[in-house]
Order: C-alpha cells, then structure tokens, then sequence
C-alpha cells in the first residue's frame, strides 16, 4: 500500500499546521520493539539475490515507511508490482523483494527482530 501527500486526508488545518492521517495503515499487532531505519540506495540495486535463502526468498518482515527521494517497486509474493516516489508514505507487507529505480532516500520502521534478520542474512549473502 502506498499513498501520496496529497492523498492523504488533512484532519485540521490551522494557520502554521496541517496535520493529514491515514488510517488502518498496516498492523503492528503482535510486534515487540520496532525499529527506525534509514536507507540510501543507487539507481538498480535489487534485493531478489539478497533474499535467496529466505522463506518463499522474500522479506517476511513488514516495513512502514517514507520515500525522500527517488524510486523503488517491490513485488509481492503474487508477482503483483508497486511503485513508491518521493513524498509517497508506503507499507510493505510481509512477502515481498524491492527493486531501487533511481537513486532513493527512505525512511523505515520495523519490527526489530525480523528485520534484523534479515539485515543479518543479507550481510551473509553479500560475505558469499
């Protein structure tokens, strides 16, 4: 799920603030600690390599998240594309690869545990 800015309903605005919500976006429910992540990727970096080894070979860990700049699409489990450009919020469910399709700045926060590991098999594929 993604959404742009300007999709994304303003709750109140006052002179000096608007603060927008999205609702019902995406479940942490059953989750421990979370974790703040911050990624730059170049133009063409795919993660369908890095992921080898995973079940079904794709991240299992879901990630909420923000696009400063540049472009990403990842493909779910299903085959099904989604493209995120800068200033679009984003959820990734679990079950999904992510390809870089320019020079990208996020920003991530997720579950501690299972994105650790997969942070720490990347690290072992890249080691390989």
């Amino acid at each position: 799920m993604r959404i742009a800015k300007e999709d994304v309903d303003i709750k109140m605005e006052i002179p000096g603030a608007v603060i927008r919500q999205r609702t019902d976006f995406g479940d942490a429910t059953g989750f421990g600690k979370i974790s703040g992540e911050y990624f730059s990727l170049s133009a063409g970096v795919d993660t369908t390599p890095l992921f080898q080894g995973l079940e079904r070979n794709l991240c299992q860990c879901p990630h909420w998240g923000f696009v400063l700049r540049g472009q990403l699409t990842t493909t779910d489990v299903n085959g099904v594309q989604e493209t995120v450009n800068a200033n679009d919020l984003f959820y990734w469910p679990p079950g999904h690869n992510v390809k870089v399709d320019a020079d990208a700045d996020i920003v991530m926060f997720s579950p501690q545990r299972e994105h650790s590991h997969v942070i720490n098999h990347m690290i072992e594929m890249v080691k390989s």
